[in-house]
């Protein structure tokens, strides 16, 4: 007989359960993006998690089957894949609709997106999106009006000026800086622009080496460089000292895509006010993507990993403007700009930010003594209920003792017990659950137990408020 084998109970990496602490953070996260987005006059719009798979456009793969960033199958002649975004389900949503929509269209999204690439310390391949964006309107006051919306957002769910900053910056840039020094080699634009990305992380020094020949690290491994020329590279390490002087970045090239960009940029400045927002040349993101502003959203507090160390946490959200990816089905070009927050990021580093925002649902427990006296426990129940408390029968078969350390796992504020003793005297006990843990690191002997307000008896019509004393 061929013994059959067991099933094991993982996840693939990169996918995850919730459980409660992290869902209560989340629905409170949502709740408060929400009514922020939908402050700023953004409404709602919800998109299938499935899209035809060349209707995606930026993972498409030249591979016969199409699983290069993106989760796909065949169904029938055509592929079609889960949404890695939510922008380029807006991008058709606004193509098929484009005679009923308002001009501009704000909208905000909420939902699931599915990344099929290597996952790492708050990254997933599942994972929420938080989207508004901004779509019919090429005015530079629509992408200022996003980065003010992305700074609020952070202020509206706790977050102080210090623990977050926006980073602004235009693609224009670093396409001018490009043309400026006559770099058209693509793999070398790619090994330039990630070894500028890497600025926070390697210093000036590390970067030159990746524009140059190249970096080995301190285990020894060599990354290769760009090899760019000298001069090159000591135009765009002039870009990178530039800070975030935009006066200053703007006397670096007389390039008229990088003049357009820093103009641009002074544009939306002049909208934003009091903000948390800030010039960074190092901002090069989505390359391939946007046509123009692009923004990102960075946690500066120190965020521990997996395994308890601490790491530059990094983007939490980010955006910009992408002219072009409506124009592949309406066929001319038409502007729209966007920002997106990485929910499940933004959760696990807020779990750390904010210490105490876990607050327990869990039931009170009603312990089942007596099964003829079920009615007297729905009595309670229902008291309890109609009071708001959260609350149950247990619904188990063992005994008392099981019953406590059920109530425990369940971290349940408090138990109430009637049995005989409680109905001759016409009362229920409680037992207070949290007293009682409280109690257990100081009680040393059972007369400091007698004392004890772990455990008293009411009255049925005193039961609410003796739970919400305990509450």
């Amino acid at each position: 007989m061929v013994k059959k084998q067991k099933l094991k109970p993982e996840l693939p990496l990169g996918f995850q359960d919730k459980q409660e602490n992290n869902l209560q953070i989340k629905n409170k996260l949502i709740e408060d993006i929400k009514k922020n987005f939908s402050l700023f006059g953004f409404e709602e719009l919800e998109t299938s998690s499935f899209e035809f798979t060349e209707n995606l456009g930026k993972f498409l793969p030249d591979e016969d089957r199409p699983e290069n960033g993106v989760f796909s199958f065949k169904d029938g002649k055509d592929w079609i894949s889960l949404r890695y975004d939510l922008t380029a389900p807006l991008s058709r949503y606004v193509a098929k609709n484009f005679d009923n929509l308002p001009r501009p269209f704000k909208r905000f999204q909420i939902g699931t997106v599915f990344r099929n690439e290597k996952p790492g310390p708050g990254r997933y391949r599942e994972f929420n999106q938080i989207d508004a964006d901004i779509v019919g309107s090429a005015n530079r006051l629509a992408d200022a009006e996003l980065c003010v919306l992305l700074d609020d957002t952070f202020k509206k769910i706790g977050l102080s000026q210090s623990q977050y900053n926006i980073n602004i910056s235009n693609r224009k840039l670093i396409q001018g800086l490009f043309e400026e020094i006559k770099l058209s080699d693509a793999k070398k634009k790619i090994t330039a622009i990630r070894a500028i990305d890497k600025l926070d992380r390697l210093g000036l020094d590390g970067v030159i080496q990746l524009l140059s020949k190249g970096r080995k690290d301190r285990s020894g491994d060599f990354t290769k460089g760009a090899n760019l020329k000298d001069q090159e590279i000591e135009m765009i390490v002039n870009f990178l000292k530039c800070g975030s002087d935009l006066d200053k970045a703007k006397q670096l090239s007389k390039n008229k895509i990088f003049n357009e960009g820093i103009e641009e940029l002074k544009e939306i400045f002049s909208y934003l006010n009091n903000s948390n927002c800030s010039f960074a040349p190092t901002l090069v993101r989505g390359i391939e993507y946007y046509t123009g502003p692009i923004f990102e959203a960075v946690l500066t507090e120190k965020i521990k990993n997996n395994k308890g160390q601490v790491v530059e946490f990094g983007s939490v959200g980010g955006g910009g403007r992408y002219d072009n990816l409506i124009s592949r089905f309406k066929g001319t070009e038409y502007p729209a700009t966007g920002i997106s927050i990485g929910l499940d990021r933004l959760i696990y580093a807020i779990q750390q930010i904010k210490k105490n925002t876990f607050v327990n649902t869990a039931p009170v427990v009603i312990c089942v003594l007596d099964k003829t006296k079920y009615a007297k426990y729905l009595e309670i129940l229902n008291t309890l209920r109609s009071a708001s408390i959260n609350s149950e029968i247990y619904s188990g078969d063992a005994g008392l003792k099981a019953q406590f350390k059920y109530a425990d796992k369940r971290s349940a504020p408090a138990i109430v017990i009637f049995g005989d003793d409680e109905e001759k005297e016409g009362v229920v006990s409680v037992k207070n659950l949290k007293q009682g843990k409280l109690d257990s690191e100081s009680i040393k002997d059972r007369e400091e137990w007698k004392k004890s307000e772990a455990q008293i008896k009411v009255k049925l019509g005193d039961l609410v408020n003796a739970i919400k004393k305990i509450l």
